[in-house]
């Protein structure tokens, strides 16, 4: 891990400081955007919590999985030390990745609510649960997409497309409650929707209407998570190192 910071941040400047200060720009800037716009007249709901919670939830899983691709390749030389496997490699790359936007959530919320922008959660625990399952599956897609990439190079250009069309369906920018019972039901098969209606009622409490199933993000988390162990001892085997 300290290898990682090192060759992805270097010694000088803002170093390691940039994990956490980049996807915090990336969400600020959104903010001030809608808030300029004024695309939150026509809600009640605190467009900084709202912000915060979609576009966080999304440099969780985008990120990681940008981090991942191409991990095994720019990790090449490390795996001739016996003791570097694969799933090390991604292991580093996914903790400090979650990490930062982990902190970068944090910041944020404490943030806007010391300034008043923003009411304290409700529900903290319900909070809590729904970033985890976002960090649980954001790191399984990664890993699976990552170790993906080493069996073909089809694998990263196909990915870049396909999670700029995940984006507008992810909840980043809306809730179910506000679409129509079939369109609903459609969106609802994506997972990482669930971790965002459930951290937004953890926020909002009542004054929204979610709808979440934590068991069935659970259970795609799971099979990830599964295919994603599966297809880095298959990786590991494929790679050799000098």
């Amino acid at each position: 891990m300290l290898r990682e910071v090192i060759t992805r941040f270097g010694r000088e400047n803002l170093g390691v400081l940039w994990l956490v200060g980049e996807p915090m720009l990336f969400t600020v800037g959104v903010t001030a955007l809608w808030t300029a716009t004024s695309m939150h007249a026509h809600s009640s709901l605190p467009i900084t919590v709202f912000a915060i919670t979609g576009y966080s939830s999304v440099l969780s899983w985008r990120n990681a999985v940008g981090r991942c691709n191409r991990a095994i390749g720019e990790n090449f030389n490390l795996l001739y030390h016996r003791n570097v496997q694969v799933l090390d490699v991604f292991i580093a790359r996914l903790l400090l990745e979650l990490a930062g936007v982990t902190a970068s959530f944090l910041v944020l919320v404490l943030l806007f609510t010391g300034l008043g922008l923003a009411q304290p959660p409700r529900d903290p625990l319900a909070v809590v649960c729904g970033w985890l399952m976002l960090c649980w599956f954001g790191g399984a897609l990664a890993t699976t997409v990552g170790a993906a990439c080493a069996h073909s190079e089809l694998v990263d250009r196909l990915w870049h497309p396909v999670s700029y069309l995940m984006f507008p369906f992810s909840g980043a920018a809306f809730m179910l409650d506000w679409l129509p019972p079939a369109a609903r039901n459609v969106v609802a098969w994506l997972p990482m929707i669930h971790g965002v209606e459930y951290m937004r009622e953890g926020f909002f409490g009542a004054v929204v209407r979610t709808h979440h199933d934590l068991a069935y993000m659970a259970t795609c988390n799971l099979g990830l998570t599964l295919a994603g162990l599966l297809l880095v001892r298959s990786a590991a085997r494929r790679v050799q190192a000098p």
